[in-house]
């Protein structure tokens, strides 16, 4: 955080970390600074996404965003795959809007589709918070019954009402990967309540919720799980290029979500 302050003060307090092929939704904002995560003292550099530090600006105001993200299959701890989250708490930022990409669990779900999370299931064998705690962050024991703010959830698809766009809300379930999901893995999901299957985003809700700040994340469904003789092979290309398909839509959700940020 240090050497980031010395980089650049006014940051703003909100933050966008984007997910695989969701990069284009930063083309809007101007960008002022770009810091890649490998010049970042103690954070560890992404292998599949970029990884990049941005200080934005748009209508006049200052944000934040990770363009793309460390994963647990990459190697890394829960920890430090949440690291950036807490980097982001000591500049100051209170609000996370966060992307990913993932399997859709139900079978009326759109390839493209986006999806609002409100809670999650974490699968990994990890968690951020696991060894001594960081008091200065947060208790050793946080609650989880709002990770994914509701009242900010209720705001947003009240948004996406007014734009005309069909927002459902879903249970976020994370694997460690890098493999995908057997079909039997899918069935297991569904029956234990997921809407939605990636490998990321879990590790950085628990850490921000640690930390006391307000999340919201749109997963966007970038191939259909359900039902399950109707899967057919999924490729990373195919994820980005769905994903890709998603962006006018979500560009809309965000920038109105700003719009409307006091």
């Amino acid at each position: 955080a240090k050497f980031i302050k010395q980089q650049i003060t006014d940051l703003g307090n909100l933050c966008i970390i984007t997910g695989s092929g969701l990069n284009p939704i930063l083309e809007e904002f101007k960008i002022i600074k770009k810091i890649p995560f490998s010049q970042i003292p103690h954070l560890r550099d992404a292998t599949f996404h970029k990884g990049e530090f941005l200080v934005l600006e748009y209508n006049d105001k200052r944000y934040c965003a990770l363009s793309g993200r460390l994963h647990y299959y990459e190697g890394y701890s829960a920890a430090e795959v949440a690291f950036p989250i807490r980097i982001l708490f000591c500049l100051g930022i209170q609000k996370l809007i966060m992307t990913n990409a993932a399997g859709g669990l139900q079978a009326h779900y759109k390839a493209g589709q986006v999806v609002l999370v409100k809670d999650h299931i974490n699968l990994l064998p990890d968690n951020p918070l696991r060894g001594p705690n960081e008091s200065n962050f947060g208790p050793r024991f946080p609650d989880m019954s709002d990770a994914y703010n509701k009242e900010w959830r209720k705001q947003t698809i009240q948004i996406a009402q007014k734009l005309e766009i069909n927002l459902e809300e879903g249970v976020y379930a994370c694997f460690q990967g890098p493999s995908l999901e057997t079909p039997a893995e899918y069935l297991y999901l569904n029956k234990i309540g997921a809407d939605l299957v990636g490998m990321s985003t879990v590790p950085e809700v628990i850490a921000a919720n640690h930390c006391g700040m307000d999340v919201l994340v749109f997963s966007i469904v970038t191939n259909v799980c359900m039902p399950i003789e109707d899967i057919t092979p999924t490729t990373v290309e195919s994820v980005i290029e769905v994903a890709n398909k998603s962006i006018p839509v979500l560009k809309k959700l965000v920038f109105e979500m700003l719009d409307n940020l006091h």
